[in-house]
């Protein structure tokens, strides 16, 4: 049966013979057929050759592109999916993330990196987790499911979960697929027991693309007093506690995340540890902490969400920096990010920089802050590089 074909316009077609795996609305000439949220569709230029398949959206990105490769177009969807996803599988165990005794969470597939674009799936104890950002990718859970249970088998692989709900359009409530586990369940990183609430967490349940981040606090922390913001559940704060700080504080403006915060840090280092946990706005924390911390974490959840919020995003980015500057004492540290795709590494540093002045500091860079190497980034679509982040001194 033919599929519903995108036609690309004169001149649009640059980007698509890249490979890059995003098609915008405003690259396609006219569509031809009836494609639905989701449907598989052909991409042709306008002499009608084949250019790509992806998955067709209501979107600014019209299609998600699956393969360039005219040799994948014909086989078996099950078959595609196996391809790309023992790829994935095989990645991670050559990194040796399979088996490691003091770490057992890590990403599986990492979309756009992993060459399945709107799949994210997470490995966590023997728990995979599986999200969409696409409708058409949704659809494919059923064969994902049984190709991760064949295939995942050999590495304990006890229960399959549906995080989509709050990004795929009309999704089904998150639950289990496949097995079954309660409410919470407990994991390791870098020796620090986390538990983990599929149900209420945001992602996946875990920031696992900050693990080698938190395994660079841990080995700084020595002696120092933490100040963690938009702490979430704890996870830069045990790393922490773990390394050896003076004191810690994790401030959310979640009471649900700082309860499970207190949780971590009591299943780890006791009720005694030298830890609190603050329900509140981390700009009123800055506010009020008087150069009584000299180290400051800022993993902030992304300000920017599109292109559209760039320039209010950056703003907000630039205010609670320059509040965590003016905070801290001289030869403070600080470690801060943004997550969020739209904003460049230039627009990161930039806003950094601007941040620094209007706080009259003199700073030097340490270090820069990528995500982990579990999620590796496309040639083709460097967009994928969404984590920014910058280890700093500050005069």
């Amino acid at each position: 049966m033919t599929r519903p074909q995108l036609i690309i316009a004169p001149g649009k077609e640059k980007a698509l013979l890249r490979r890059h795996p995003w098609i915008f609305s405003g690259a396609v000439k006219r569509i031809v057929g009836e494609p639905q949220e989701g449907d598989l569709v052909d991409v042709v230029d306008v002499r009608g050759q084949w250019m790509a398949t992806g998955h067709f959206q209501n979107e600014s990105i019209i299609c998600k592109v699956l393969t360039f490769d005219a040799d994948e177009v014909g086989l078996p969807i099950e078959e595609f999916l196996r391809r790309r996803i023992a790829s994935a599988v095989n990645y991670r165990a050559t990194l040796g993330f399979f088996g490691d005794e003091q770490t057992n969470v890590f990403r599986l597939v990492h979309a756009e990196g992993d060459y399945l674009p709107g799949l994210v799936c997470d490995w966590y104890n023997g728990v995979l987790v599986m999200q969409a950002h696409s409708v058409g990718m949704h659809r494919l859970f059923p064969q994902l499911k049984e190709l991760f249970v064949e295939l995942l088998a050999p590495y304990g692989l006890c229960s399959v979960f549906d995080k989509s709900s709050a990004t795929v359009p009309g999704g089904a409530d998150d639950g289990y697929l496949w097995g079954s586990e309660p409410q919470e369940h407990e994991i390791e990183e870098h020796g620090n027991r986390l538990l983990i609430n599929f149900f209420e967490g945001q992602k996946t349940g875990f920031f696992v693309d900050q693990r080698e981040n938190r395994a660079l606090v841990a080995q700084l922390a020595r002696g120092h007093r933490v100040l963690n913001c938009f702490g979430y559940t704890g996870g830069f704060s045990l790393a922490a506690l773990r390394g050896g700080a003076d004191f810690v504080e994790t401030v959310d403006i979640s009471k649900k995340a700082i309860e499970l915060c207190n949780r971590n840090v009591a299943l780890n280092f006791g009720t005694d540890a030298p830890h609190r946990g603050t329900v509140a706005d981390v700009l009123q924390s800055l506010d009020a902490t008087n150069h009584q911390y000299d180290f400051i974490i800022l993993d902030p959840p992304a300000f920017a969400k599109n292109h559209r919020s760039l320039q209010q995003g950056l703003k907000g980015y630039r205010s609670i920096n320059q509040r965590a500057m003016e905070a801290l004492p001289a030869g403070g540290l600080l470690m801060t990010f943004s997550c969020s795709q739209a904003v460049s590494r230039d627009d990161f540093q930039t806003m950094v920089f601007t941040a620094a002045m209007n706080a009259r500091r003199r700073v030097r860079i340490v270090r820069q802050l990528p995500h982990a190497m579990d999620h590796p980034v496309s040639i083709h679509h460097p967009e994928g590089e969404y984590l920014k982040g910058l280890l700093m001194q500050v005069e």
